[in-house]
């Protein structure tokens, strides 16, 4: 199963460790509100302390998420004794009680994508009981249901073929993750390089149609997901509009 703790706590102290050791500066003798009244060497300090600490807010917040949230002034303690050079831990003391945290947080995360990925069986089962009950709306034997919303008149495509489109898809949750409309350029493909929901779904379509394809998860990207966009078990929702097919006349 795939993990979601993907910046682990040990390579972020690492990163953290790392760019104090070779860009930190000296901080102002007297705290400063206004960042413009810095120095020029303050405002670099400033900066450094900034983007290392934007490294860790991603991974502190799935450790929150996960119900194993750090302690952000003892964070900054560990920074502070580790610029002084007065680290209260021994390198190899560092080292075990990292790897040690990692562990378990990548056990949480195994049991968090376990339990994200069976309730999104459970949805998709029920989304498309109901789905399916919905005027318009087709379902194949192979479960991928569709809805016309506009018919065209062209050829239809074969699995074989190569077909420019235009689409959108996104989640149950309506989250977009990818859109060749919002980049302003269409897709070309080959129909049997693609998802077994798309192959299908586009071979349905004459060119100039536009159709809503409902893609269960077996004919999506299933339990491994694709990237952190589409997680494991997720029905797809994709708008498509097939421009042309390769080699036919519209």
């Amino acid at each position: 199963m795939k993990k979601f703790f993907k910046v682990t706590v040990l390579a972020s102290a690492v990163s953290l460790l790392a760019a104090c050791g070779q860009e930190a500066q000296e901080a102002p003798a007297e705290k400063v509100t206004d960042i413009k009244a810095y120095t020029e060497d303050q405002q670099a300090a400033y900066a450094i302390g900034s983007i290392v600490a934007r490294n860790l807010v991603a991974p502190l917040k799935r450790q929150e998420e996960l119900g194993a949230p750090l302690d952000k002034e003892i964070i900054v303690q560990g920074i502070t004794d580790a610029l002084n050079e007065s680290t209260q831990l021994s390198d190899e003391e560092l080292q075990t009680v990292l790897k040690a945290y990692d562990e378990k947080m990548n056990t949480l995360s195994t049991e968090a994508a376990r339990i994200e990925s069976e309730k999104a069986e459970v949805d998709a089962k029920n989304f498309f009981a109901e789905n399916g009950k919905k005027e318009g709306i087709t379902t194949t034997e192979s479960g991928l249901q569709y809805e016309v919303l506009a018919a065209g008149t062209g050829k239809k495509a074969t699995p074989s073929d190569t077909v420019t489109v235009h689409y959108t898809g996104s989640l149950l949750n309506g989250n977009v993750f990818d859109s060749s409309v919002e980049r302003g350029e269409p897709a070309t493909f080959a129909l049997n390089r693609v998802i077994p929901g798309w192959t299908e779904g586009v071979a349905l379509m004459n060119v100039g149609s536009k159709y809503k394809l409902y893609i269960p998860s077996e004919l999506g990207y299933g339990a491994q997901g694709a990237g952190a966009d589409i997680p494991p078990n997720s029905t797809l929702v994709f708008e498509v509009e097939l421009l042309e097919i390769a080699g036919q006349d519209k």
